[in-house]
């Protein structure tokens, strides 16, 4: 039986998610990271275990259930614990209006962003309902407010994730589950690279780093246990 807290990250093989995770295993988390490309969630463990922390791989695909379902069991099996959740998975694409969407890709998106974060907090419920644990989804600041170029199923997915976040709060409560829906406004990473007009250098210099959602991130996980952060909006100065 491990006697850390045990976070599992989806995501966690870049920007954000990757921040989240070397923060919270400074933080003394045991960290497990999942997403789709192992060679950089293998990177992520490494740097964490360089720097003296723990970290563990599940790769998987978040939109299959049975792959959801099968990591959950190693790391039960593996940990005998779980007490958080960050959801860091992300998808748009550059067509993304009414006048140039694709079908396949709007459900690709709304799978990714919606779909895929349910099918992860619904295998690790049970277990979270044992430890009190917690819950970080990471929306998005389209998530909050609406932002026109943010596109058509990237705000619709992105917007529902605060009832998804609502109705955890509300109706798991009673086993001390506390979940927050954190909108970040314009962060620097590889997900711009998915907008129609990629941002260039200077753009990017004045947006929120990887580094600063990781620090919100923290601040959540590190709350004391009678203490629900509901909802937390970060964004860069310049945002609007």
């Amino acid at each position: 039986m491990n006697d850390a807290r045990v976070l599992w990250i989806t995501g966690g093989g870049s920007g954000m998610g990757a921040a989240s995770a070397r923060a919270a295993a400074r933080d003394g988390w045991t960290v497990v990271l999942s997403g789709r490309r192992a060679d950089r969630l293998a990177a992520v463990a490494t740097a964490i275990r360089d720097d003296g922390g723990t970290a563990d791989v599940l790769p998987l695909d978040a939109n299959d259930p049975e792959a959801v379902a099968a990591a959950r069991d190693i790391l039960l099996a593996q940990y005998g614990r779980l007490d958080g959740l960050v959801l860091a998975a992300g998808l748009n694409r550059p067509a993304r209006r009414w006048d140039d969407q694709s079908l396949p890709d709007f459900r690709a998106i709304v799978d990714t962003n919606l779909t895929a974060v349910v099918t992860v907090v619904d295998a690790a419920l049970p277990a979270l309902r044992e430890s009190g644990g917690i819950v970080v989804v990471v929306s998005s600041y389209a998530g909050w407010s609406f932002q026109p170029g943010a596109g058509v199923a990237y705000s619709a997915s992105k917007t529902a994730l605060g009832s998804v976040v609502r109705t955890l709060n509300q109706q798991e409560a009673g086993h001390g589950v506390r979940a927050t829906h954190l909108c970040p406004g314009d962060v620097a990473t590889d997900f711009l690279d998915q907008r129609p007009s990629v941002p260039d250098a200077a753009a990017r210099a004045v947006m929120l780093q990887p580094e600063d959602i990781a620090r919100s991130v923290s601040f959540v996980l590190e709350a004391p246990s009678h203490m629900r952060v509901d909802e937390l909006v970060v964004s860069p100065v310049f945002q609007r």
